[in-house]
Parts: structure tokens; sequence; C-alpha cells
């Protein structure tokens, strides 16, 4: 069994810090030894006492080494029409993404996106990801075909839709059922691909595909639930329209089944007292997505809120109206947006939501999220000297913490020195870098 050893220093979470002193969150060595034997962290310990015998020693010093980052909601398909102006988010719906995504009908044009997709997220940093793909079958195929090809642990569905669309993108309440019911045989499980059955949102999708998706989380609980949900008044008011018997937005969910700890829901901006009581009962995911948020101007996510009453909190770029593939632009992002709320984000908590937190959100942080044996060698390696403005500010700083905010505040993909996938180089053998 060969072994890989890389060198550095390494910062790994093992629960959520509740103060910027709370160095009992995580674990912090200055000169790590970290063992990977097939794609697997086998030990963790200071450097002087590693067995280096027989093992290839990569050495990262001075750079950072953490688990790779987990982006909880984007949309794969809208890669292309990231920066469309528009004013509102269904403005931006029926201007830009409704049109750009029936061309995933096209023979071709899914593998060719993925593949630029699969090496943004590789670029920046992002090692496993939470992914809409277009209401085409093909478009899921590439998906997954792709990730495989990586060997990277994805998480995807065909989004489900049957109303107040084109044509060209519109199925039926059985044909997404059909459809869907054959994408999770075909992918779920395979490889390191995991399936998302993903109505798109309440807007969409009539009541009898509501009742479709429904079915299909009670055959398949082994799957996760994407959706959109509280993101924009109007999306809202236009919501409750279309079902009109609801308590709430999020009442229409629930009224489906589709309310669970393997729930995704983007935005969760607009809630009210009752909704939030119902997601922290069901245990479903509310998915901060500071940058798309502000770009469309839907409002300011509520975080302290909605941790307060026990809601699960994620984080995502939600590209393509988030405005960045990065997760440390997003950080950044979500910080301004927390400073407008009166709620200070530590540069800890920030790095953990990112990796740990994401991956606890998907029930998967024995696995991924955190550098420690026996989770899958997805890591990162960060480089706060990358650019000449972050080496003049990295002169000054005096501590982890700073060094931390420095990377989210000013880092980007420059700041990606090195990326692993289950212990092999990703970013460096990107071609064209």
């Amino acid at each position: 069994m060969s072994r890989t050893i890389l060198r550095g220093r390494v910062l790994s979470f093992h629960r959520a810090p509740q103060a910027i002193d709370d160095a009992g969150a995580y674990d912090y060595l200055e000169d790590a030894a970290v063992v990977i034997a097939d794609g697997v962290i086998v030990s963790v310990a200071d450097f002087a006492t590693a067995d280096t015998t027989d093992a290839l020693v990569i050495d990262h010093r001075p750079h950072l080494i953490m688990a790779g980052f987990i982006d909880l909601h984007l949309h794969y398909v809208q890669s292309q029409i990231m920066a469309a102006y528009a004013g509102s988010l269904l403005e931006w719906l029926n201007t830009y993404t409704f049109i750009e995504e029936q061309k995933f009908a096209r023979q071709g044009h899914a593998d060719a996106v993925a593949v630029d997709f699969y090496d943004a997220l590789i670029r920046h940093g992002t090692t496993t990801a939470v992914a809409y793909c277009s209401s085409h079958p093909r478009s899921v195929d590439a998906f997954f075909a792709e990730a495989r090809r990586r060997n990277m642990l994805m998480i995807g569905g065909k989004v489900m839709m049957d109303r107040n669309a084109p044509d060209g993108l519109c199925d039926t309440a059985q044909s997404g059922y059909d459809d869907t019911k054959a994408l999770i045989a075909r992918w779920h499980g395979r490889g390191r691909g995991l399936y998302a059955i993903s109505p798109r949102f309440a807007i969409t999708s009539t009541p009898a595909q509501m009742a479709a998706a429904q079915a299909l989380v009670a055959e398949h609980p082994e799957c996760y639930v994407q959706t959109h949900l509280s993101e924009n008044d109007a999306e809202i008011t236009y919501s409750m329209e279309l079902y009109p018997d609801a308590p709430d937005y999020t009442g229409i969910y629930e009224h489906y089944g589709l309310l669970g700890r393997r729930t995704l829901l983007g935005h969760c901006i607009h809630l009210n007292h009752r909704e939030t009581g119902v997601l922290a009962e069901t245990g479903a995911v509310a998915v901060f997505c500071p940058t798309s948020n502000l770009f469309l101007g839907s409002g300011l996510f509520d975080r302290e809120r909605l941790m307060t009453h026990g809601v699960r909190v994620g984080i995502a770029t939600d590209i393509g109206g988030g405005t960045s593939v990065s997760m440390l632009r997003t950080l950044d992002e979500g910080y301004k947006v927390l400073q407008l709320r009166g709620q200070r984000l530590n540069p800890f908590a920030s790095f953990h939501i990112a990796t740990l937190g994401n991956a606890e959100a998907l029930g998967l942080g024995e696995t991924i999220g955190s550098v420690a044996p026996g989770r899958t060698a997805d890591l990162v390696v960060l480089d706060a000297g990358a650019t000449p403005t972050m080496r003049m500010r990295l002169g000054t700083i005096n501590s982890l913490a700073e060094e931390l905010f420095l990377l989210q505040t000013i880092g980007d993909d420059r700041a990606i020195a090195e990326v692993y996938v289950a212990g092999a180089r990703a970013k460096s053998t990107l071609g064209g870098l």
C-alpha cells in the first residue's frame, strides 16, 4: 500500500466554534504530517513523529491544509450566465435562466459545460457541491459522469418543473417522476455520486408534480431533496396565489412531505415564526446564499435568528444568481450581509461552515469535511500570501484568526495553492495552469 504524506500547517474542526477564542472547536498543528493511503487519511500528527519510510512526501509549508470546501446550493447549468444584468429574481429567471437552460437539450452541450464547471470548482478549492441540473436527463448524465471521472463526491438532480416556464424546459408530473426514478437508479451511489430529488420551486411545479416528488421521497429516503424557499417577496406572493390553501410558503413543501434532515432549502430569507419552527422541527437545512441574495436584491439572511430557534444552516455560492464559484468570496459576502444584520461572523465560524458544517448538514461529517483519520482525503491547500496585496497585509498578521480573515476577505482562486480529491492532486493537473 503506497502512502503519501502532505506536510504543512493543518487546521481541522470537530465542532462549531462558539466564539473567536474557542480553541477547543478545532485542531491546529504548525508542522503536520497528513498520511494518506488509498485516498483516505490514515493519520494526522506532528511531522517530527511521522514515519516517512517509502512514502511520497509533498511539502506545502508554509501553507495551510484544510478540508476541501463544500458548496450546498448551485446550478451548474447556469455557469455561463453569471453576471447577467437583471433587477430581481423573477426577471432574471425569465430573461436569462430559462433561455440558458434550454440549451441543455442539445447533444454535447451539457458535457462541455460540465468539464468547465468542474475545472472551476477545483480552481477555487471546492471538492463537493450540491447542484441543480436542467430538466433534461442528459444534463444529469453529464454532471455525474464528469464527477465520476474525477472521483468527486457530488450531489445533484434533474429539476422537476411542469408549469410557468418555456415548453422547452417543462416536463410533466409523470415524466418528471419517471425521469427522476431512472436517474436515481443510474447514478445514486455510483462512484461517489449521490442524488437529490429536485422540484425547482413551488411556482414551477403543479400540485400533481409536488405529489410525484412526495412519492419519490417516500420511495427513495436515501436521496436528498433540494428546492428554493422564500428568496424574494414577489416569489412568495406568487407561490401563495398558486397554493392558496397553504398556511405559508414553507407549508407547501410541508404538505407534500418534502421536509426532513436531507432537505436543502436555498435562501430562506423571509420566514415567519411558524416557518422557522417547522424547519427546526423537521431538521431541514436553510442554505445561506449571500452573493446571489445581494446581486438580485432579495434580502438579508438572518442566521442568528434561525440558529437560535434550532434551524440547521449551511452556506453556498448559488451560481449563476451567485456571482462567484469561490467559497472564499462567498464567505466574504456572507460576513458583510451579517454585518448589516448586526451579526458578527468570526473567521473560525466561517471556515467551519464551509467545511465540517456543510458536511454535517449533508449527514456526511464522518466522510468529508475534516482532516482526520478515516475521512476521504478531499483537501485544499491555502496560501495567504498568494497576491501582492495579500502579502502586504500578511506582514502585519499575528494570529491564525487574522490569517483566515485575510483569506476570506481578499483571497480568490489564486489563494488555492493545491486541491486534493481522494488523495490525488487536482488543481495542478488542470490544463492551462
